[in-house]
């Protein structure tokens, strides 16, 4: 049972008392729930991996979203990892396609350029004559510097670069917001 707790806090958001309690639960269900678990993690380990086009996970060569005649093609939603694009996705305001980089550059963390999808979304970019790229990095240093390096890897191609508006969030309060927000929301004003 301790190597069942070991593994099981290794799981995202899950301590000790988590595993435990997670264990005991799996050996006290019934077998077929239990087995059900690990046949489960099994198959989707086997089955799921990169879209051929985006680097979206799924089971197929293309993604749900790639393959939808619906989507914009031409406009590409670039962001850090398959959360970032689910969590876009679930404001259901996107109709375009996404690209995951599969991470940032962080240098510190051993993280550069190549160890990104970089090649396949300039590649996309040319091959697909993509109109628009919405850089949906997160807004951190790193987040930051990648979309700069996007942005100076395509300089030359006739793509409008674009990155998400930042700033005051719907419902809150001025006097709540921090510098950095307001500095944000200022620079990115718009019309009214």
């Amino acid at each position: 049972m301790t190597h069942l707790i070991e593994q099981l806090e290794m799981l995202p958001g899950v301590g000790k008392k988590s595993a435990e309690r997670l264990a005991y639960f799996l050996l006290i269900a019934p077998p077929e729930k239990a087995l059900g678990l690990a046949r489960a993690i099994q198959e989707v380990k086997a089955k799921v991996h990169a879209c051929r086009q985006c680097h979206n996970l799924t089971e197929n060569e293309l993604c749900d979203i790639c393959s939808d005649p619906r989507r914009d093609q031409q406009v590409v939603c670039v962001v850090e990892q398959t959360k970032d694009l689910l969590s876009l996705e679930s404001s259901g305001a996107f109709q375009g396609v996404y690209h995951v980089l599969q991470g940032r550059i962080a240098p510190l963390e051993g993280m550069g350029p190549e160890k990104l999808t970089l090649e396949s979304l300039v590649e996309r970019v040319r091959k697909q004559k993509v109109r628009e790229l919405v850089m949906a990095t997160n807004p951190t240093v790193e987040g930051d510097g990648t979309a700069l390096f996007i942005s100076n890897l395509l300089a030359n191609d006739p793509v409008k670069i674009t990155r998400l508006a930042r700033g005051i969030p719907t419902g809150s309060v001025l006097e709540y917001a921090n510098r950095q927000m307001l500095a944000d929301a200022l620079r990115g004003r718009q019309s009214f």
